[in-house]
């Protein structure tokens, strides 16, 4: 099993990635990262730049588990908004092989305007599925040369709300570089929230082969009126780590999970979550 760190301390431009950085990500006890990057737009940015943190991060034995696909509108209706969607998802994945990563991270977007992941109706129509089948189907060539998966990010908000309509998506596609990037908390619910053992191995056993990598995240129900499902950092809140880490190693040793919902100041701790469930796992953990 791998361990990956996401956010924190890591910059929102390559250029500013630094050797310094690297060593912080390896002393924590992480061995890759995923970076957001959303100063560097993936049409302009130049190979040569990218090149640069890939020399770098080899340098200092940190991995590049993912980067952004930049959160575009994969469903909208508009066939020009969509294309254009398409076309920077296609953006993404070269600018990722430039740099060494593994894979992107991607959504398929919102009708919301206020941003990616918030709800609106119009995200869980047959429409949306249809579009962000045709904008997935666009990306297949782009990743398998450039050599990186596109993972998708599910969530009960947007057009993949669940494993089901996932696992539809995905064996419609049907592409070895078309994979699922698993994050822990998202598909809980207040039915499950007590029980993520039982959403996980649900989970697992749908979407086993497609999945590729994981977000480790933590979920908890707040003491409030109206229903309030809270995702966060890792060890705060019901979210079962044990079974999460032992369905991904099932999958392959070399599969990275990565820590998210959680500050720089909170790393230490979620560090030693991991190495300690893993090793009451008696899973190993590839450090290189």
């Amino acid at each position: 099993m791998r361990f990956g760190m996401s956010g924190c301390f890591l910059p929102a431009d390559m250029d500013d990635v630094t050797p310094a950085m690297c060593r912080r990500v390896r002393e924590l006890g992480f061995s890759g990262i995923f970076t957001r990057f959303r100063a560097n737009d993936p049409h302009t940015t130049p190979k040569e730049k990218a090149q640069r943190l890939r020399s770098l991060l080899a340098d200092e034995g940190v991995k590049l588990y993912q980067s952004t696909g930049y959160w575009q509108n994969m469903i909208t209706p508009d066939e020009t908004a969509r294309q254009e969607a398409a076309s920077t998802v296609r953006a993404a994945l070269q600018l990722a092989g430039w740099m060494g990563a593994r894979g992107i991270d991607t959504g398929p977007g919102s009708m919301n305007p206020a941003g990616p992941w918030y709800p609106h109706p119009d995200n869980w129509t047959a429409s949306a599925r249809r579009q962000l089948v045709k904008t997935l189907k666009e990306c297949v060539s782009a990743a398998e040369d450039a050599g990186v998966f596109l993972s998708l990010e599910s969530h009960q908000l947007v057009t993949l709300k669940t494993p089901e309509i996932t696992l539809e998506i995905l064996d419609e596609i049907d592409s070895p570089w078309v994979r699922c990037d698993y994050d822990s908390a998202n598909w809980i619910t207040l039915e499950t929230v007590f029980d993520t053992t039982s959403a996980l191995n649900h989970h697992f056993d749908l979407l086993g082969r497609h999945i590729v990598s994981a977000h480790a995240k933590d979920i908890w129900i707040e003491n409030k009126l109206a229903v309030h499902l809270q995702d966060g950092c890792p060890g705060k809140g019901n979210m079962d780590f044990k079974t999460l880490f032992r369905r991904i190693e099932a999958l392959s040793p070399d599969y990275p999970v990565i820590a998210e919902g959680n500050s720089t100041e909170e790393l230490p701790a979620v560090a030693r979550l991991f190495h300690e469930t893993a090793q009451a796992l008696e899973i190993k953990v590839i450090s290189d």
